[in-house]
């Protein structure tokens, strides 16, 4: 049976009024992120949904321009001092890393979604313990 992920309504209702081509995608997406860890809230910041944890913002969804979703996994909005090497290990390939402790995961369709849910499930998981 699959985990019952805790959509926030805030974000719903936002998403509604966005009409956005990709909705089933955001929801997808939505849904695997919350699944993964326990500990996350979801909010909207940054005009997209976005993911804290202890009240530290780590995953933002950038939902515009709407030919893609990406989930930005960050350690918030203020600089912090680089780590040495990237924060997580990715053999999926999944991350385009921007610094050694911002990266950046791309979708365009549910099915590209799905055949990486496994990989984001663990990539999430890894963030939220290393960003931390």
């Amino acid at each position: 049976m699959a985990k019952k992920v805790n959509l926030n309504t805030e974000v719903t209702v936002f998403l509604d009024e966005q009409k956005h081509p990709l909705r089933q995608e955001i929801e997808k997406l939505r849904s695997v992120i919350l699944s993964a860890h326990t500990e996350l809230m979801e909010n909207i910041k940054w005009n997209g949904p976005n993911y804290c944890a202890a009240d530290q913002d780590r995953i933002t969804m950038k939902i515009q321009p709407p030919k893609q979703i990406q989930l930005i996994f960050h350690r918030g909005a203020k600089v912090q001092k680089q780590p040495k090497d990237k924060l997580i290990k990715d053999e999926s390939g999944l991350l385009i890393w921007k610094e050694n402790d911002r990266a950046v995961a791309a979708f365009k369709t549910d099915k590209e979604i799905e055949s990486n849910k496994t990989a984001l499930i663990k990539i999430v998981k890894d963030w939220i313990s290393a960003a931390s």
